[in-house]
């Protein structure tokens, strides 16, 4: 999965225009977007300022979205923003909304740590990499038998 992370400044007192915006034209536009999966808004208090953060299933989709669609997304939105959004796109590691399986990129992130730590690793290509999540009700693990990313439930 993977994230688009906007942020942008709102005229004054336009914190419901963008809303109102975003659920009747902007929202139902992006969910035919290929790959979206959804969205959520952000207002810091007093509306003078909003994050918006999109997840789609894969970095390619997210990319054609913002080359394709988001500039005219600007254009409909462009009496309500005060400035130019700042973008910045990310993997999505974790999640308690949708179910993750983290990017390739990640395990081997792990296994770095885990060597700079001087933890046990077995660097053949049938090793198994498993990171556990803050509550400990389940593991990913790459590698093994075949390979692949793999969600461990221990409840």
């Amino acid at each position: 999965m993977f994230a688009r992370h906007v942020t942008v400044k709102l005229n004054p007192s336009t914190l419901a225009e963008f809303t109102r915006v975003m659920d009747n034209e902007i929202l139902p536009w992006l969910r035919k977007q290929k790959g979206f999966l959804d969205t959520i808004t952000l207002a810091v208090p007093g509306g003078g300022e909003i994050v918006s953060i999109s997840f789609w299933d894969q970095e390619e989709n997210a990319l054609v979205y913002n080359s394709t669609s988001y500039p005219e997304a600007l254009q409909i939105l462009k009496k309500i923003l005060a400035g130019t959004p700042q973008v910045r796109t990310f993997d999505v590691v974790s999640s308690t909304l949708q179910k993750v399986v983290p990017p390739k990129t990640f395990f081997s992130t792990v296994r770095g740590r885990q060597q700079e730590h001087g933890e046990q690793h077995d660097s053949s290509e049938s090793s198994t990499s498993c990171v556990s999540f803050s509550d400990e009700r389940a593991a990913y693990c790459q590698g093994g038998e075949h390979g692949k990313a793999q969600l461990h439930n221990s409840s």
